[in-house]
């Protein structure tokens, strides 16, 4: 059907009458869309059925990576490419007056991520089924995304992201595979045969539903899966007539709840209710997928203690650790284990990666909601608390700090980070510098008591998607320059080194970025009425709003030069298209306030016609995955400006490196390891060093108004917020003046006069085409160590250990 452009007309073209009943001139792109996305679904399932079958034939150990987010941006054209089938369709398409980049474009980016978690999730699927790996996802069917991004007077509003109103031509529902997940209730305990038992009873049943989305190895034969669960309730055939008011309105109120467990990514907790919801969410998750794996688990293996020589769970981030306690629960009052059993094997075949060292991320759930809710697992969390606090008695006798720092229950709280560690066999940061700040700072005591457990895997992105997908135009010039051995094995691309100083590849990699920037130049002036020039450097900063993240910084680099240009009217600097995208979280009201500063400077630059449109500032509203495959083959700078030890790793930098973009960047997360790799004359570090930062934190030394009284620029950009130069009267940026000016948590004035100096190298730098260029050919060579496949190898061998299977 595929293998030739008159086949794939006709099957097109029937395929469309069959669907919609209107022939190619009637109907519109979106159908185009659904018609052409259920025929390469149809395809597929051929590989995707005999995939599961010698899965299950060979009795291969099989890898579960459960997370609360699976950022996948568009699968058209992924799947396209992945098959090798996309030349043919374009081709067939274009026989038929239909552009395929148009019919692409219709496809929704899926609602099931917010930022680097998702999407890092998303690369190690491809990377899984590309490198012919048995690894499959487990996540959340949302609903509605984390938000849509309205930008309304320069403020952000948040509207529901509603992606599966079309519904989705990648799932397929599995009813048949739906299990129970209970909540509330009691436990009771009973005796039979020497044994106690526990029974869950007096629950509130929530039915899990599967949906299956096929994950398409690049040309091979593999199609894994990502299973989403969708919660629904357990409500049949009700004879309404039969129902009282009360009985009515009890029954709308459950069916409301248990919808809502699948409804939203990150539902507010800033209430119990929220509260109690993000909480319900993470037990739906992991208790439907570890229900779903291991009955498959026990049609091909009768023997439940041979699950850690079959299975891996691997937890990311916090968000799915009760894994631990829900996979305890299973073998325990199941499977009729006794708890050493069960332990033992949980404990070998769960593995953690941990993303984080901020405090908010790492997660404490109150008892007080946790035990009501989740009765059960609260009772096995609390039993697991108990024994390994004993044991750590026995091995620090008195050292009650030590004790109640590691402690999985203390204060009040399920401290859930700590009960990954226990629970699990390995524990891995995400760059160097991570995994070196988690054994030596945040989980020290750990790292002290089981320093086997501990691992570095630095994280990658796929270059299918990065690099093939999103600039094939750079895809080109590199398989004429150095041929095609990288596309299997990205490392390849080190062979680019040699033409460094090439002029050819640089004439051909400038007209490469310069294509990429008149793209992304005429979407701003379509969708936001702002006019750039291609010929200026484009200077990138697209990442989640937060504070850590510094945007701060980077507009006060802005104001700096704004200030810059209108004390000298003639000046002339190396113009700039200062380029943001980011979403804040609804409820951070200093993001907010940065999007709104961000916009409220836009607006004054550019209108102010006496700096001659040397600076122009753009916010991309509801960036997102799609958004990301147009900006970055453009980007000239990627800003890597995160305070140095906040930032695990970074995959966003990675990206624009393989783009040819060049880094402005702290020493922090994966920066580093981008450094030692290109050389740090093809990067641009600046700031505060990581031990620094953790320095000024334990002993403090640092005082923010100090530098606001000693630096006339700090002075007059802080300044200038509050008195009425960019704002009117009712726009309130004291917020943001004060959480500097009296404590500067993340050290942007600290860094700013270093950032400044980075800042004007780039500039100088950008005006010598030839020095730019090798820069940018460096980055791009040395890349290939951050492509997820070398990642996704090192977990496969050092924590997984799962081999390859090649499907016939």
């Amino acid at each position: 059907m595929f293998q030739h452009k008159n086949s794939f007309k006709e099957a097109f073209l029937e395929r469309l009458v069959n669907i919609h009943g209107k022939g190619v001139e009637e109907t519109t792109l979106a159908d185009k869309y659904v018609t052409l996305g259920s025929m390469v679904r149809e395809y597929v399932s051929r590989n995707w059925i005999a995939t599961n079958d010698q899965y299950r034939e060979n009795g291969d150990k099989q890898v579960y990576y459960l997370s609360m987010e699976f950022l996948l941006g568009k699968l058209l054209k992924s799947n396209l490419m992945n098959l090798g089938i996309r030349d043919v369709c374009q081709e067939g398409f274009a026989d038929l007056g239909i552009d395929l980049e148009e019919v692409e474009a219709q496809e929704p980016d899926a609602g099931l991520g917010n930022g680097g978690l998702g999407r890092l999730a998303a690369c190690f699927l491809d990377s899984m089924a590309s490198l012919h790996l048995p690894g499959h996802g487990c996540g959340i069917r949302y609903k509605y995304g984390l938000f849509e991004q309205k930008i309304i007077d320069g403020y952000q509003v948040e509207i529901p992201d509603y992606w599966l109103r079309e519904g989705n031509v990648w799932e397929v529902r599995k009813s048949d595979k739906t299990v129970e997940v209970r909540f509330w209730g009691e436990v009771q305990s009973r005796e039979e045969g020497g044994t106690i038992h526990f029974d869950h009873v007096n629950y509130e049943p929530v039915l899990a539903v599967p949906y299956d989305v096929p994950v398409v190895g690049y040309h091979n034969q593999t199609v894994n899966s990502l299973r989403l669960w969708s919660a629904e309730s357990a409500i049949k055939d009700f004879d309404f007539g039969h129902l009282n008011h009360k009985h009515y309105h009890k029954m709308i109120e459950y069916k409301r709840a248990t919808e809502a467990i699948s409804e939203f990514l990150y539902p507010d907790d800033s209430t119990l209710e929220g509260k109690q919801l993000r909480l319900k969410q993470q037990y739906f998750l992991v208790s439907a997928s570890l229900q779903s794996i291991l009955c498959r688990f026990k049609r091909m293996h009768p023997n439940i203690k041979e699950l850690p020589k079959k299975i891996a769970l691997h937890i990311n981030d916090t968000h799915p650790v009760l894994a631990v306690p829900e996979l305890m629960r299973i073998l325990m009052d199941q499977e009729g284990l006794s708890w050493e059993a069960a332990w033992s094997i949980t404990t070998e075949t769960i593995s953690y990666t941990n993303h984080t060292i901020l405090a908010e991320a790492l997660e404490r759930w109150p008892i007080d909601i946790m035990k009501p809710l989740l009765p059960r697992i609260f009772m096995i969390i609390n039993e697991i608390n108990e024994r390994f606090c004993r044991s750590l008695w026995d091995e620090y006798p008195g050292e009650w700090d030590r004790i109640r720092g590691m402690a999985i229950l203390a204060d009040g709280y399920v401290n859930m980070a700590n009960l990954a560690i226990v629970g699990s066999h390995s524990v891995n940061g995400v760059s160097e510098l991570h995994s070196t700040i988690l054994k030596q700072d945040l989980m020290h005591n750990f790292y002290e008591r089981e320093p086997h457990k501990f691992n570095n895997k630095t994280n990658g992105i796929t270059h299918r998607r990065w690099l093939m997908q999103a600039n094939p135009g750079l895809t080109s010039v590199i398989k004429d320059t150095i041929g095609t051995s990288w596309v299997e094995n990205p490392s390849d691309l080190i062979q680019l080194v040699p033409y460094a100083n090439d002029p050819g590849l640089h004439e051909q990699l400038e007209l490469v970025k310069k294509h990429s920037k008149g793209k992304l130049a005429n979407v701003i002036q379509r969708d936001y009425g702002i006019k750039v020039d291609p010929n200026s450097i484009f200077d990138v900063h697209i990442k989640r709003m937060h504070a850590y993240k510094r945007q701060l910084l980077n507009v006060f680099h802005i104001m700096d030069l704004y200030r810059r240009l209108k004390e000298n009217p003639n000046a002339s600097i190396t113009p700039r298209t200062f380029i943001f995208g980011g979403k804040a979280a609804p409820s951070y009201h200093l993001a907010k306030s940065i999007v709104k500063l961000i916009h409220t400077i836009a607006n004054v630059i550019n209108h102010d016609t006496s700096i001659r449109d040397q600076i122009k500032v753009v916010f991309i509203r509801n960036y997102g995955v799609s958004d990301a495959e147009l900006i970055i083959p453009a980007a000239d700078i990627s800003e890597q400006i995160s305070t140095a030890s906040k930032e695990a790793s970074g995959t966003g930098n990675m990206k624009f490196m393989m783009n040819g973009a060049i880094t402005i960047g702290t020493n922090d997360g994966a920066n580093i390891e981008m450094a030692e790799a290109v050389g740090m004359e093809n990067i641009f570090l600046f700031g505060l060093k990581p031990e620094e930062v953790l320095a000024y934190y334990e002993h403090g030394g640092y005082h923010a108004r100090d530098l606001y009284n000693r630096d006339p620029r700090i002075k007059t950009i802080l300044d200038q917020m509050v008195n009425g130069t960019f704002v009117k009267e009712d726009v309130d940026f004291k917020s943001i003046y004060y959480s500097l000016i009296d404590y500067d948590e993340y050290f942007v004035l600290k860094d700013f006069a270093s950032y400044i100096e980075a800042q004007a190298a780039i500039a100088k730098c950008y005006k010598n085409k030839t020095e730019w260029l090798t820069k940018s050919v460096y980055n791009i060579a040395n890349s290939g160590i951050f492509s997820s496949d070398r990642t996704i190898r090192e977990y496969a061998n050092g924590i997984w250990n799962v081999k390859q299977v090649l499907i016939k």
